[in-house]
């Protein structure tokens, strides 16, 4: 039978390659990025969160310190999120304004 010789063989390791390229790319793509870029995006977002966290940590015990950082840090964060991700499908409605 013609062309079974170049057939690559499909083995366990072939399928879990497989598995873990899609739940490695799977969401990013899903958001119009890359791995690296999704990567990049999620851990500069954490680092923003956890930073306003901490301020906010702060201003519970000094509640004059840090008035605006926290919900700032979430208009912000958001706003960003939204953009990004109108802009990658160009379809998404925009969340950002509350509905009249």
């Amino acid at each position: 039978m013609p062309g079974l010789r170049n057939r690559v063989p499909r083995t366990r390791d072939y399928y879990v390659w497989m598995i873990l390229t899609r739940a490695f790319t799977e969401h990013p793509a899903s958001v119009g990025e890359s791995y690296t870029q999704h990567c990049v995006c999620a851990a500069g977002f954490g680092a923003r969160m956890v930073l306003a966290g901490i301020a906010c940590m702060i201003h519970a015990v000094l509640p004059f310190m840090f008035v605006r950082t926290g919900s700032r840090t979430i208009a912000e964060l958001n706003e960003r999120m939204v953009v990004n991700r109108r802009s990658a499908s160009g379809s998404l409605p925009n969340t950002s304004q509350p509905s009249s």
